[in-house]
């Protein structure tokens, strides 16, 4: 994978470490993230601590497109990153995902 001016690819898993509807932590450059499997087969990227709290989001309940923190129950919508209410009020940062040969690849800065 090559650097682009967005940022660089970096392999983070096999597309079948990931059961459809669920979330798993990717930590990379200090970093920790959560890769998502959507219902439909599509995968998405977050940061993988929440906002409010410092837990580790792929502890959480992944329901529909929403992945709700273990620790207080805050929820987001891990497709675009949004917070859906109280205790959590900031998003989440996304990061763009392909798959490529069954590899899951997030683009990070």
């Amino acid at each position: 994978m090559n650097d682009t001016a967005a940022g660089q690819w970096i392999e983070a898993c096999s597309a079948d470490d990931i059961d459809e509807e669920d979330v798993i932590r990717f930590d990379h450059g200090g970093q920790t993230y959560a890769i998502y499997r959507a219902p439909d087969d599509s995968y998405y990227a977050t940061d993988g601590i929440c906002t409010h709290e410092h837990a580790v989001l792929a502890d959480g309940l992944v329901m529909d497109d929403t992945i709700e923190c273990p620790k207080h129950n805050g929820r987001f919508d891990y497709r675009t990153g949004r917070a859906l209410g109280a205790p959590v009020c900031v998003d989440l940062r996304t990061f763009p995902v392909k798959v490529e040969g069954g590899t899951v690849f997030i683009q990070v800065a």
